[in-house]
């Protein structure tokens, strides 16, 4: 039996179809021409407008051969070759085909040199379709960026992107595997200057579109970096509301202090490096109590103000079976948690000369993901909840069009490829901990209805009257949370696009603590469950970044996430065009960071915190699949086994040669040396005698 005010509300959906129809028929009369915003040289876009790459299969793309593009990486950091070649030729280019085999979806190309390369893109071609289908198409072209999209065909072509990467140092305090920059291994230290910072700050201000970004520090470990703080601080004073720090939460765990600070300074969100839940579920990243890190900084950094969003890097065999586990801390501590994003491993860094056996066994696609979190959790349907993230562009394509045409910066737009990431938005009651996805009381028609708003471009008012019909006629009051109501769906929307300008609790560079708590205070926790799924050179599309919504900020411009850690591999060349210092000059004058690697525990001056925690999932212990199997799990492990077959191959080599030298050449066998204990001399042994 539903609350009675379940009922009014289906009475109200049925009158606002009824005024839909109406309004919608009113509205698509002599459609107004879109604007053109002051963040922007150039209008925006109607849905007919936008453009889209080519789609379904099988289909033909650009990519990369995954043995030429490192030859010619490796010359290049050599200094055998000029860099100046990946502006000007298509270094390891090759075509690849997507297409359909087996019930997958896969990547299949060949090289002319090194031969036949292919890999699963999706274990669920329905799913793939859906995502590719939802697209609703790219952002406006990227103009007045010329000196800062400048990297041949790896140039950033689309929109402003929605997360601008700042690496403030390639120092880190941990040393594990899978690292996307091979932190601490590369010979040498490629750390910013505060000058540098700022200049990067200031550069990505001068790109249009102007869209609000967050802009996200990371490394190695950008806790390590001395401009830490002041980073933060420029970035929230150049205009950016949301600063945040991609870390592994050591140095917040260690020292509360530290993040009140970080608070202060505006950090807003913790990318929080979080695998699993438990010590052993964590303890692939080779420190002995990381979950317990994780905590004490979640725990510590909400005490501040900062909210936390949990990253899980998942490998198939190592860490798929905790994607549940992670759904459920989520819901469990919906007043901590708002935000979870999965990514699926990208073979790069420590683990790009990975080899077939193990990439094949480690592979994780976006579509393992959502049937992951189904299988897992009984949350989610993959294809009635699960889009791509670019679907959120026909929502702040309106709000665009209700900010009107003075505002200063455009709205955050994640106008990314579909096969780049997906999302599920759940809400959450705080209260009751009840958990129902989005799509499953919002018709998937609302997108369509909202495009239609857009393309009308009527203004402020006959826009959030259209939002707000189009919201009430998709709503179904029967499937929603059980003290979910319509004003509370309607207020949502509202506090996320801010239309209305009510107070919800500030957002921007002045914001305080009050305000904070003030957007905490909702009952209502619009839990996002996001998968990011970046390229490796296996999987490489230039379609894909092309349209990147991850801009890496450098000394050489601003780079796709992709191109700068994969692909052509943009962060080798750079950090060490612009190195600080060799490891050996930068001990020499600032000393050894500590790093906790090989099983070493972080000292935590408490372990209290007030996280709720499924005992039985912190007790499951570690994923063991790919040790029945024999199949290694990390880079490391790999060339250990390979050294030890090697030495394994070179004593049998050596056995049969001797064999030879003794049987078919006639050669006496060699007699046996002896090393007599506690002298530097050997000396023969007597041959044995027989009696």
């Amino acid at each position: 039996m539903h609350k009675p005010i379940k009922y009014v509300e289906k009475a109200m959906t049925y009158a606002a179809s009824a005024a839909w129809v109406v309004f919608d028929g009113l509205n698509q009369i002599n459609q107004k021409p879109s604007f053109t915003p002051k963040w922007s040289d150039k209008p925006l876009l109607k849905s007919h407008e936008k453009v889209k790459p080519p789609l379904g299969w099988p289909r033909e793309t650009d990519s990369l051969c995954p043995v030429c593009v490192r030859e010619t990486r490796q010359a290049i950091v050599d200094g055998k070759q000029d860099y100046r070649i990946l502006l000007n030729e298509k270094v390891g280019e090759i075509k690849a085909t997507i297409l359909e085999r087996d019930g997958k979806i896969l990547m299949v190309k060949d090289c002319p040199e090194h031969g036949h390369f292919e890999d699963v893109m999706s274990n669920d071609p329905a799913f793939f379709g859906h995502l590719e289908e939802s697209f609703p198409g790219s952002d406006m072209r990227a103009h007045n960026d010329e000196k800062l999209h400048k990297h041949g065909s790896s140039t950033i072509k689309y929109g402003r992107g929605s997360v601008l990467t700042i690496d403030l140092t390639n120092r880190c305090n941990m040393m594990c595997d899978p690292c996307f920059m091979d932190a601490n291994q590369v010979g040498f230290v490629h750390e910013l200057s505060w000058d540098e910072i700022k200049t990067l700050l200031d550069n990505a201000i001068s790109i249009k579109p102007k869209r609000q970004m967050s802009v996200q520090f990371s490394g190695g470990e950008p806790t390590l970096s001395p401009h830490f703080l002041d980073a933060v601080r420029y970035a929230r004073k150049v205009g950016y509301n949301s600063v945040q720090a991609a870390t592994n939460g050591i140095e917040f765990a260690k020292n509360v202090e530290f993040a009140e600070a970080a608070a202060e300074a505006g950090l807003r969100f913790a990318y929080l490096q979080f695998d699993g839940v438990g010590n052993e579920a964590n303890s692939h990243r080779a420190v002995g109590n990381l979950f317990d890190v994780k905590l004490q900084a979640i725990e510590n950094l909400h005490k501040a103000g900062v909210e936390i969003v949990p990253v899980i890097t998942i490998l198939n065999g190592v860490n798929n079976e905790q994607v549940g586990r992670v759904v459920n801390f989520a819901l469990d501590n919906p007043k901590k948690i708002n935000f979870l994003s999965f990514q699926p491993v990208s073979f790069t860094g420590r683990d790009e000369e990975i080899t077939d056996e193990r990439r094949h066994a480690q592979r994780y696609t976006l579509s393992h993901l959502a049937h992951d979190v189904k299988s897992q959790t009984n949350i989610g349907e993959p294809v009635r909840d699960w889009f791509p993230i670019s679907y959120m562009g026909t929502f702040t394509d309106w709000a665009d069009l209700v900010h009107g045409p003075t505002n200063d910066w455009g709205q955050i737009n994640c106008g990314c490829h579909p096969n780049c990431g997906i999302g599920m938005a759940v809400m959450v009651d705080k209260e009751t901990k009840e958990s129902v996805p989005i799509t499953a009381f919002l018709k998937q028609r609302l997108s369509k209805d909202i495009t239609r708003v857009n393309d009308a471009a009527r203004g402020k008012a006959l826009s959030v009257l259209g939002m707000a019909l189009a919201l009430m006629r998709n709503y179904d009051p029967f499937k929603s949370p059980t003290h979910f109501k319509l004003t509370d769906l309607l207020r949502k929307f509202d506090k996320t696009f801010n239309a209305t300008g009510r107070d919800y609790g500030s957002v921007t560079k002045d914001r305080t603590l009050a305000d904070i708590e003030k957007r905490r205070g909702d009952r209502w926790n619009f839990l996002f469950i996001a998968g990011m799924w970046f390229q490796d050179l296996f999987n490489y599309d230039f379609r894909r970044t092309e349209r990147c919504i991850i801009p890496y900020a450098t000394q050489e411009g601003e780079i796709s996430f992709c191109a700068y850690n994969t692909g052509v591999g943009w962060r080798n060349i750079i950090e060490k065009m612009h190195m600080t210092a060799t490891l050996t000059k930068w001990y020499e004058e600032h000393g050894r960071h500590e790093i906790f690697a090989g099983g070493k525990e972080v000292g935590l001056p408490t372990a209290q915190h007030s996280l709720q925690l499924d005992a039985e999932a912190v007790a499951a212990g570690r994923q063991d699949d790919l040790d029945k199997q024999g199949i290694a799990k990390t880079a490391r492990e790999e060339k250990l086994r390979a050294r030890a077959g090697q030495r394994k191959q070179d004593a049998e080599n050596e056995r049969m040669a001797a064999l030879y030298r003794q049987h078919v050449l006639g050669e006496a066998p060699a007699e046996p040396v002896v090393q007599i204990q506690g002298l530097g001399s050997t000396t023969e042994k007597e041959p044995a005698t027989t009696s």
